[in-house]
């Protein structure tokens, strides 16, 4: 698709500078595809090299294939990184030196760039006797959260935030404790977390059987499977964790099934993993191949996609080669098997361009369609590769046809197999692909319906003011372009919000037999969606054939995102789906009864202080202190209202003391010049600090100094200077936890993440925890 329409936009220029822009070599965007082509081509025949940068670069200049975000930020680089990914580590034996190792390897594979997986159901479970020392085992819970505060560790020391998965299994000792684990909102924000359900499992669940919690082959006791299976997905449904893995059908539909068991998953999901293994992903733009969008007739350039799939093949595969490993045993695995995830973006977006509504019978028929052929293409490239460089390394004809998903392929691709071997051993995957769709003109992300059309984002300059911007979604853009600003929306613009959470159960569903890896996907809930239609939804992914599951329900622990109102007033969403006003909108409307008074120019003059002044003095409690913070604010009367006039801030925990007495003599002299200084608060609570932050009194706040910006606006509000906002609609109210608050973003404090396949993405500043 060409013409006049613009893929880039300020946006998109913003998230490359940011994220994949290699300072001194890149100075357009056009020399990172350049850089990123020739590295992947290094790995050619020198004969070859420049022919295949050539087909690489004219593959992804125009956003057709885009690499995922590890490889567009380190190839070519010359830095010690990774390109990959994610991985899944090592398994941890159940001893110290073991335990102490593996946390060793993970922080030296985050450092490099990459995420990880593991799977604790190795160790053993809390109380359980150590022997030779005489004392009882703290539990693999105990253990994740060593791992946690290595993660945040290492978040502190680089700008890519970790993310990792921990798996159990359904039949491990400790599975309620760990399933309970994430109800706590300041404990493994790190992590993902999910169940290794397997299929007897699901068998005595169904037949009301009991359920016997094993270690080492001993009973330690015996639950119901029922009550566990509600318990599961009881903490899904309020706290949005922990997902479910299927884990027997992850390794029964495995092709590397004669050659590796499978136990965990990188951290969205979409690659179940060896020990060792490693995710390499990339993902054909769906929407740049749609010709004629929003026309009758509108279809996918199928031989464009032929031609894209093969190069994107080819390129991964490079990639392998190119790569760098923070372990040697990664590297050798993933050398062994050379498998990838190649996927698709735009999903959602293409639909809507071919006139599809997301939730029809019709679009999933033409999605599998799509996938369906993306996946002929892959296994027929991976096989002309094999002719050409050889098979991978533990490529067994007879034992990869007869098990797995490759018994299932079309008979042409079988023998094609059988003839020339294959170069990869898996070769599809759905991945959340974050930040490369903002990059790529703010298309879809994945197979996921567009999150919404409109939205605010908001952009801190270089001089550090902030200012907010319009984004819009890639199809409602072009959408725009053709039919200008008044046209009504088709029904085919549908958002995720505005479906029933089993239309998308279907699409995974209609999508999934023609993925060899798995799918990255979230089921979006409403908040007020019954308990009991909620779980019927993970039945149904068992049932259908999926190999893991995620549902996203608004909570208060993980928050209720926000987007904003429907940027068609005529085109509004469905009856019973829930509008929600912008975080600008609820700024402008006051809790309080009646408005603060009207400023005029007496306002912004300077302040005089009073001999004497009231004010109040508010205790703030940070859990990384062990001392108590105390802010007093004292007030002045002026022109008929009451106003700020000075701010002193106090603790015994004199690590804080310089920049404590730095900040109250600035807001201070803030304060005493006049005028609206209401901007104080947002500036303050737009400071997060990279260690992470807390829930204080039901609301998230990034860091100490955000905290005391809420202090502030809590003052300010109670003496009536500003307004309080309004509570956001949509968000659900619990009566145990408080009211749902928006999840705030770890980068720029905006509430602004949306959840994507198990992860993040910063609707305001392109944050992502894996991309």
């Amino acid at each position: 698709m060409s013409g006049a329409f613009e893929v880039l936009t300020p946006s998109s220029l913003r998230i490359w500078e940011q994220k994949y822009r290699l300072d001194g070599v890149d100075k357009s965007i056009d020399d990172t595809w350049r850089r990123v082509a020739n590295a992947a081509a290094a790995a050619e025949k020198k004969s070859l090299a420049k022919r295949w940068a050539a087909k690489f670069y004219d593959a992804i200049s125009d956003f057709g294939f885009i690499p995922a975000g590890r490889i567009l930020a380190g190839a070519g680089a010359g830095r010690n990184v990774t390109l990959f990914n994610c991985f899944v580590m090592g398994r941890i034996e159940d001893d110290m030196a073991s335990i102490f190792e593996s946390v060793k390897e993970a922080a030296l594979t985050m450092q490099r760039g990459g995420g990880v997986g593991h799977d604790f159901s190795t160790l053993r479970p809390e109380g359980a006797a150590v022997k030779g020392v005489g004392a009882q085992a703290s539990g693999p819970v105990s253990f994740m959260d060593v791992w946690d505060a290595m993660c945040r560790t290492i978040i502190s020391a680089g700008a890519r935030r970790g993310a990792m998965m921990a798996t159990l299994r359904c039949d491990h000792p400790d599975i309620e404790a760990f399933v309970d684990a994430k109800r706590d909102p300041l404990r493994l924000r790190n992590f993902n977390v999910s169940v290794l359900v397997t299929d007897a499992f699901m068998a005595a669940v169904e037949a009301g059987a009991p359920w016997p919690l094993v270690f080492d082959g001993a009973v330690h006791r015996t639950v119901s499977a029922r009550a566990l299976w509600d318990k599961i997905m009881r903490n899904a449904y309020e706290v949005a964790e922990p997902g479910v893995i299927f884990i027997d059908r992850v390794n029964a539909e495995n092709n590397l099934r004669y050659c590796e068991t499978i136990y965990a998953t990188n951290p969205c999901g979409e690659q179940p993993l060896p020990p060792y293994g490693a995710c390499l992903l990339g993902s054909i733009n769906l929407v740049r191949l749609v010709q004629r969008p929003f026309e009758p007739d509108a279809a996918l350039n199928l031989a464009r996609l032929d031609e894209l799939v093969a190069t994107a093949v080819r390129f991964l595969d490079c990639v392998i080669d190119v790569s760098r490993f923070p372990l040697e045993a990664q590297a050798a695995e993933a050398r062994a098997k050379r498998r990838m995830g190649l996927g698709v973006t735009g999903l959602g977006d293409a639909l809507i361009l071919c006139g599809k509504h997301y939730g029809s019978a019709e679009a999933r028929k033409l999605a599998a369609s799509w996938l369906a052929r993306i996946e002929r293409q892959a296994y027929l490239a991976s096989a002309e590769l094999a002719a050409e460089k050889g098979s991978f390394p533990l490529f067994e004809r007879d034992a990869y046809l007869a098990g797995g998903h490759a018994r299932r392929l079309p008979d042409d691709i079988r023998k094609t197999i059988a003839a020339h071997g294959l170069r990869n051993g898996l070769l599809t995957s759905i991945a959340p692909t974050g930040t490369i769709s903002l990059l790529a003109g703010n298309v879809s992300s994945g197979i996921e319906p567009a999150f919404d059309f409109v939205h605010r984002r908001r952009v801190l300059e270089s001089n550090g003011a902030a200012r907010e911007e319009t984004i819009e979604d890639y199809a409602y853009r072009l959408f725009r372009q053709k039919r200008g600003p008044h046209a009504a929306l088709p029904t085919a613009f549908v958002s995720a919000q505005q479906l029933p959470p089993q239309a998308h159960v279907e699409m995974q569903a209609a999508l999934q037999p023609h993925v060899d890896s798995s799918i990255s996907k979230t089921v979006n809930c409403p908040a007020d969606m019954p308990f009991e239609s909620f779980k019927t939804l993970y039945a149904e992914a068992y049932r259908r054939g999926l190999k893991g599951c995620t549902a996203y329900r608004p909570n208060p622990v993980t928050g209720a995102v926000l987007s904003p109102v429907s940027p068609e007033p005529d085109h509004a969403a469905p009856r019973g789906a829930a509008a929600v006003a912008s975080p600008a909108d609820a700024r402008a409307v006051a809790l309080r009864s009646g408005s603060p008074p009207a400023m005029d120019e007496t306002d912004a003059q300077p302040l005089t202080r009073a001999p004497a002044l009231s004010g109040m003095t508010y205790k703030l409690k940070w859990p990384q202190s062990d001392h108590a913070t105390y802010v007093t604010i004292n007030d002045i009367e002026h022109n008929g209202r009451r106003r700020p006039f000075e701010i002193f801030i106090n603790s015994k925990n004199l690590e804080h003391y310089a920049w404590t007495v730095a900040l109250t003599r600035m807001i201070s002299a803030v304060f005493r010049r006049g005028g609206d200084v209401s901007f104080v608060v947002e500036e303050l609570k737009a400071v997060f600090d990279p260690r992470g932050g807390y829930w204080l009194d039901g609301r998230y706040a990034p860091s100490l100094l955000a905290a005391i910006g809420g202090v502030v606006e809590t003052h300010l509000i109670n003496i009536g200077f500003m307004a309080a906002e309004e509570p956001q609609r949509g968000q659900a109210a619990s009566s145990q936890s408080g009211p749902a608050v928006a999840k705030v973003c770890p980068r720029c404090a905006h509430p602004a993440l949306r959840r994507e396949g198990g992860c993040q993405v910063c609707l305001s500043c392109g944050f992502s925890q894996c991309d």
